[in-house]
């Protein structure tokens, strides 16, 4: 089964398979006991993925007996820089609520419904545009796992009206990932590359990614889920060779402000320079405090 948008896979073969070991794993599995099962229900019990909507007094969180979210444009920064990319430059408290947050477990981190959240935090959090509440935003510091994605594609996007929606992925990997003829120590780290859907059809603001290039994990996912539902969408993969948070990867995305989506968004410079050497410095503070 493909994972992400554009996978080549290799079709199932039963070439190899003898009776003896289809026999063999249909006992392995018949050999489950009360308990296995038990454990395993409380596994993925844990492992389940929880969207709380918090919408203002007045307005119905979307669910079963709600209408879904309208939304024009719902823009979502996956990984530390990309987060903190949208807190230098597009959020601030007196133009965006947070309307919802994520609860999710697995091997490489912990999330909870809180948003009073440090950037170094692993949480995962949804912001509406006060003036326009067609604009949503999420930031999403946290890994979200491979058997947990489609859970939380469902659970986000089965609460967005799908109708005129176009989205916008940020993210980053290792520029170590990227597939070219030259070497990447001669590449100008950090750099831009875009995926999009076939229905976006707006101007990109960095050269596409070109084959055999893929994108994975969670930035792949809503991708691919947009792709499948027609909607209009863009991915910006930042390539870098720093994992932390870190200025130079955060200011890789300054194009992107010029796009049709962020133009209007983008708060006054003087604030965004003074967002972003707070959010720096908060972020070598509690480094220092656990070192």
């Amino acid at each position: 089964m493909a994972t992400f948008f554009g996978e080549v896979v290799a079709a199932p073969s039963r070439a190899g398979v003898d009776d003896e070991e289809e026999e063999e794993a249909a006992g392995e599995a018949l050999q489950e006991t009360p308990e296995d099962r038990e454990i395993r229900r409380r596994v993925e019990e844990k492992r389940e993925v929880a969207v709380r909507w918090a919408l203002p007094a007045g307005e119905a969180a979307p669910g079963a007996a709600a209408e879904p979210l309208r939304c024009s444009s719902f823009v979502v920064a996956v990984g530390h820089n990309a987060a903190a990319f949208l807190s230098s430059f597009i959020l601030d408290s007196v133009c965006w609520e947070v309307v919802g947050a994520v609860k999710l477990w697995n091997e490489w981190c912990r999330t909870s419904n809180t948003t009073n959240v440090l950037p170094t935090d692993s949480f995962c959090l949804f912001y509406r545009l006060i003036s326009d509440p067609t604009v949503l935003l999420c930031q999403c510091s946290c890994y979200v796992a491979e058997d947990q994605q489609f859970q939380w594609l469902e659970k986000v996007f089965g609460h967005i009206q799908k109708e005129g929606l176009q989205v916008t992925i940020l993210s980053t990997c290792p520029v170590a990932d990227y597939k070219t003829q030259e070497s990447t120590l001669t590449l100008p780290s950090p750099f831009l590359k875009a995926l999009k859907t076939k229905e976006f059809k707006e101007q990109v603001c960095c050269p596409l990614l070109e084959q055999p290039n893929i994108v994975r994990d969670l930035p792949a996912a809503v991708l691919s889920y947009c792709q499948v539902w027609q909607i209009p969408a863009v991915l910006y993969q930042c390539y870098t060779d720093v994992i932390k948070l870190d200025t130079v990867t955060i200011e890789a995305f300054k194009p992107l402000l010029s796009s049709e989506t962020l133009k209007n968004l983008v708060k006054d410079v003087s604030e965004s320079t003074k967002s972003l050497k707070k959010l720096l410095t908060t972020n070598e503070t509690h480094n220092n405090i656990y070192i």
